[in-house]
């Protein structure tokens, strides 16, 4: 199927705000979400995060989902549903069956629907249902696997169809590609696309592990940024054809215009020094958008904080815009860094600025580095037509989509 893919709707929780409004005035006047743990059950309480300010019983509340379900899945529903109201879509879940099934089986109303017109989920995340798992182990939740969180919201809401991506911090990126190649091959007209995190005491701990937390702010791209800060949350795009928006007198917001996915293969977890996938996945961006890196007027940096992820990224970012290099900024000064989440919150962020015309500024950024690139510190308005967001994941998968103005 020939055509542009159009966004008719957006919803994000994260540290910095629950649904689009709270976001937006966050990134406005430059207020960051991370701070000392409050919720997290875990021993490292000297690293500060990025929370979503609400128990699980206020995000129950809040959904009308149950209290007992992993964070994720709670995380996820609450994203969905401003995402489903703003697309105008209305779904027949119950609340606990609805129409999706995990056998396949179909309820009445969707077998008048042909495979194309069901309304699908795809959603990335790779913790899923781990802090349930931490309260039982050494049983395991029954809802332990990202599948499993992702299939919860599914039938909550009444998605016919669901699957879950896992692919590291590129995971919510991906599942925009996986989306977008759906609706290009016929496969669905409109598929609801990002991802989900939770944080957990094992996350945190892996990434201790990695030693590339930092116990203060992170910085990234600055010569002191000592490694990242972690941070939980949720979001999700109502990806259509344009045929399917127009057809049904929904109004797009913003184009998915672009995306590429690569992978260097470098090392489990480091950056190879050219930022080879980097490069590679930002390229095939621009080229499937059909766009030249002149045109493009921000970069939301994956930007760390690590000391590798950010001079690797900056040798990427010189290697594809030359001397005109467009305003960058990493948002995860605002919210941590949501992992498997993180490509689709910073979708939001981008089509927020595209719609109200600015640029999220560097929180924190004081000391250049030559290896780095200058992050964009400013508040002036601007005029944005084409955004470009870059989510890398370990392994080396990385991922970059442009989203356009209509």
């Amino acid at each position: 199927m020939a055509g542009r893919i159009v966004i008719t709707g957006a919803g994000v929780v994260s540290a910095i705000g629950c649904g689009k409004a709270e976001t937006l005035a966050s990134l406005r006047i430059g207020h960051s979400g991370i701070a000392p743990v409050h919720y997290l059950e875990t021993s490292l309480r000297d690293f500060p995060v990025g929370e979503v300010p609400l128990s699980n019983e206020q995000l129950a509340c809040r959904t009308g989902a149950p209290g007992n379900w992993p964070r994720t899945t709670l995380l996820s529903v609450l994203a969905l549903q401003e995402a489903l109201e703003q697309a105008s879509m209305s779904l027949a879940g119950d609340g606990l069956s609805g129409a999706f099934s995990r056998t396949g089986s179909r309820s009445d109303a969707e077998e008048r629907l042909s495979p194309a017109d069901e309304l699908m989920l795809v959603s990335g995340t790779t913790v899923g249902g781990m802090d349930l798992s931490e309260k039982t182990y050494p049983a395991y939740s029954p809802w332990h696997s990202c599948g499993a969180s992702t299939d919860l919201a599914a039938r909550f809401l009444g998605f016919s169809r669901a699957t879950t991506l896992s692919t590291a911090c590129s995971s919510a990126a991906n599942a925009f590609i996986y989306a977008a190649n759906l609706i290009r091959c016929g496969f669905a007209r409109r598929v609801v696309a990002g991802g989900a995190e939770s944080l957990s005491d094992y996350h945190l701990n892996g990434f201790n592990s990695l030693m590339i937390l930092d116990r203060d702010w992170c910085r990234p791209f600055d010569a002191t940024r000592a490694g990242l800060n972690l941070g939980e949350g949720a979001a999700f795009l109502v990806l259509e054809s344009e045929e399917s928006a127009l057809r049904r007198g929904a109004k797009p917001i913003a184009i998915l215009s672009g995306w590429g996915n690569a992978c260097d293969a470098f090392h489990q977890t480091a950056s190879s020094e050219n930022g080879e996938g980097a490069f590679l996945a930002m390229s095939k961006a621009l080229a499937s958008a059909g766009l030249s890196p002149a045109q493009i007027d921000y970069v939301n940096a994956h930007g760390t904080g690590t000391p590798n992820n950010d001079a690797s990224e900056s040798a990427a970012l010189r290697r594809v815009f030359g001397e005109a290099l467009p305003p960058v900024s990493s948002t995860k000064p605002f919210t941590g860094h949501t992992t498997s989440a993180s490509g689709s919150i910073e979708a939001v962020f981008c089509l927020l600025a595209l719609q109200h015309g600015f640029i999220p500024r560097e929180l924190n950024w004081v000391v250049p580095d030559r290896n780095c690139v200058l992050p964009y510190t400013g508040e002036e308005p601007v005029s944005l037509h084409h955004v470009l967001s870059n989510a890398f994941g370990f392994g080396g998968n990385d991922t970059s989509f442009i989203l356009s103005r209509v």
